[in-house]
């Protein structure tokens, strides 16, 4: 029944459109009427969709592989000629792929909006606008948004776009939402994040694209991230070793420390936020990964799921600070850790009743807070100094004779 109704719609658009073209041919249709040109595109547009989906699906089982990939086709052949304007990409996600199309879509404006009120503060964060009322189950309609990629250093020099300002701007980003809110754009390769310098303003900022990937982050997980990233920071090995047992590593939590920081353990034991990685440390951490292979593997089946996805989070971001020269910077790792004091302040917060509690650990939040604002302070004035000592002595061996 459904294909006798099928080669009726067909048949009948292509006499409706072999109409169109004698009324044009005979001078009754205005070629200037918009309106109908489009219909009669609409029209013939159906007539071949359904003369092709009545061939070319008439002998696939339906909800095949085959029958979803031909009707895929042909979504494309009709779009394309309906707007010629559209330009197709295919982002097929391997998360997604067994998703249904309406929840996907879904999923992803629900994310956007989630990610865009949690993140509302920063005012460098820009998230595409959902059109909900021009929207469908099928088909979901964002803004358009232009930017260069994260990773574009010649589009933010001939834009002037400060590297090291963008660099800072995605680290506080991604701390506010592994460490304080738990919910996780866990996509962050160099085409879901565009910069730009915002209309009007002029100001750098962050485009965040593709919101159908989120890792939400149970609090226990959360808790514990945070205190292993605070004992990383500052050095507290006996920390380091509890709260990376605590998240599975068992006695490969040595080795749980380097593929978190990307440092080698020598670097971890004298402090990550001391020196930046050197191109040695990045050949020896390049050498050991294939000798350790076996206990890699046995680690990624002994930690949580969550983990495996803040993994592919952390490596992308590094990806990009690497290519922009802003690897582990002193400042990324005191952003992370503000993040990490302020969420640990909120869980206690909100796990006691007493005034006088709330307080003292207000202030032990503010305390610390400061503590790592003056280090920073310092961490300036002293690279302020170094700076003028050594502009200084360039200016001494290379003065002009007299």
């Amino acid at each position: 029944m459904a294909r006798k109704a099928l080669k009726l719609a067909s048949w009948t658009s292509m006499a409706l459109a072999a109409s169109g073209v004698y009324l044009y041919s005979n001078k009754y249709l205005d070629p200037n009427d918009f309106g109908a040109v489009r219909v009669g595109r609409a029209v013939a547009t159906t007539a071949v969709i359904s003369y092709d989906y009545l061939t070319s699906l008439r002998s696939v089982p339906y909800g095949s592989e085959e029958y979803l990939q031909i009707r895929s086709k042909m979504l494309v052949q009709a779009v394309k000629q309906l707007f010629p304007e559209f330009e197709f990409m295919w982002l097929v996600d391997e998360a997604k792929k067994n998703l249904p199309l309406e929840l996907d879509f879904l999923n992803e404006g629900k994310n956007a909006e989630k990610v865009a009120q949690m993140l509302k503060h920063f005012d460098f964060l820009k998230v595409p606008r959902i059109y909900w009322e021009l929207s469908t189950k099928r088909v979901l309609l964002m803004e358009f948004v232009e930017g260069g990629q994260v990773n574009d250093r010649h589009y933010m020099e001939r834009n002037e776009i400060d590297v090291n300002e963008i660099s800072r701007h995605l680290g506080k980003m991604y701390s506010e939402m592994i460490f304080v809110n738990g919910f996780v754009h866990c996509d962050p390769h160099p085409g879901n994040v565009l910069v730009r310098k915002r209309p009007g303003t002029g100001k750098a900022e962050i485009v965040l694209l593709d919101h159908g990937l989120y890792q939400v982050l149970t609090e226990e997980f959360r808790l514990d991230y945070c205190h292993l990233w605070q004992s990383l920071i500052w050095t507290d090995m006996e920390r380091v070793k509890k709260y990376s047992q605590r998240l599975g590593a068992g006695d490969l939590y040595p080795l749980f420390a380097c593929m978190l920081t990307a440092r080698s353990w020598d670097s971890v034991n004298r402090g990550i936020s001391q020196a930046p990685v050197t191109s040695t440390e990045d050949l020896e951490i390049r050498s050991n990964a294939a000798n350790y292979l076996p206990q890699i593997s046995q680690l990624l089946n002994h930690v949580p799921r969550q983990m495996l996805l803040i993994f592919k989070t952390n490596d992308l971001l590094r990806s990009i600070e690497a290519t922009l020269g802003t690897r582990a910077s002193a400042s990324s790792f005191l952003n992370m850790s503000r993040c990490c004091i302020r969420a640990l302040a909120q869980h206690k917060k909100r796990n006691t009743h007493s005034f006088f509690r709330r307080t003292e650990i207000s202030f032990s939040e503010a305390f610390s807070l400061w503590q790592i604002d003056l280090h920073e302070l310092l961490l300036r004035v002293r690279g302020l100094r170094l700076a003028s000592w050594v502009s200084a002595l360039l200016s001494w061996l290379f003065a002009a004779p007299h």
